[in-house]
């Protein structure tokens, strides 16, 4: 078998979405393959949060199946499920952390309904996922509302590396941050991705954040999706990519990354 050869991890096969008589997916096909940074854009109301939603198996799409390691989730029964989602984790937009929590105690929902820890263990693997992601030991202490913007998307990291996952999604991991802070976290999320073998899947508008951390780019137009290397989308002819792609910060960075 040839190593080179990409090996998909998640495989979203002919998948049509609908809202009433609103059509938000058309036989949408989308590949990611093992230990890339795949990249999701669109335009408003396009569909990535429902697609990211029915790649979680959190929403049962209309037509098509859904394959996350090698297992077809829109066949699973709801306990095979629960069992798959345990090696993966998520960001949401706005960090989504319960606010009546501290962090550790939000780092360890996931640990608390997948393991079977004793109290010390689970402050032990809490602290350690909170190092993990850059944060301050007394971080672990605070609640949401005592930490900064970047600090919570940080926290949020944690509680998705909880388990050890292999693949991770991200919901606009950079929105709301500074260009300073929203840097910093694509640095973090590079060195992770590399240490632990991850495999990313971002949504995100973030055209910075697009050029410095993907690999491959998948676009949802017209309710299909066009896939390519960054590259490749950015030379892409279509008149949407060419408007997104083509701004004055993008022939910044395409410069600079050789876009």
């Amino acid at each position: 078998m040839n190593m080179s050869t990409p090996i998909p991890i998640i495989e979203a096969l002919d998948i049509s979405n609908s809202f009433g008589a609103q059509l938000v997916h058309d036989h949408l096909d989308m590949t990611v393959n093992t230990g890339e940074v795949f990249g999701i854009v669109g335009g408003s109301g396009s569909g990535k949060s429902v697609l990211l939603r029915t790649i979680l198996g959190l929403q049962h799409p209309q037509a098509g199946k859904v394959r996350v390691f090698d297992r077809d989730l829109t066949s699973m029964a709801e306990t095979e499920i629960h069992e798959v989602k345990a090696s993966y984790g998520v960001t949401f937009q706005a960090g989504a952390l319960f606010t009546s929590l501290t962090v550790m105690q939000n780092v360890q929902l996931p640990m608390l309904e997948h393991l079977n820890l004793s109290p010390r263990a689970l402050d032990e693997l809490a602290m350690l996922k909170v190092r993990l992601v850059g944060l301050p030991p007394e971080a672990a202490y605070k609640y949401p509302a005592q930490l900064s913007g970047g600090m919570i998307k940080r926290a949020a990291l944690a509680r998705a590396l909880a388990l050890d996952p292999r693949l991770l999604f991200l919901d606009e991991p950079t929105s709301g941050l500074d260009p300073i802070s929203a840097a910093g976290f694509d640095e973090l999320l590079m060195g992770l991705q590399k240490e632990l073998a991850l495999t990313v899947v971002m949504i995100t508008h973030d055209l910075d954040t697009i050029f410095r951390t993907c690999n491959r780019v998948g676009v949802i137009l017209e309710r299909k999706m066009v896939s390519d290397t960054l590259v490749g989308i950015v030379n892409n002819p279509h008149p949407w990519i060419q408007s997104y792609f083509h701004g004055g910060r993008a022939r910044r960075f395409g410069a600079v990354h050789g876009a």
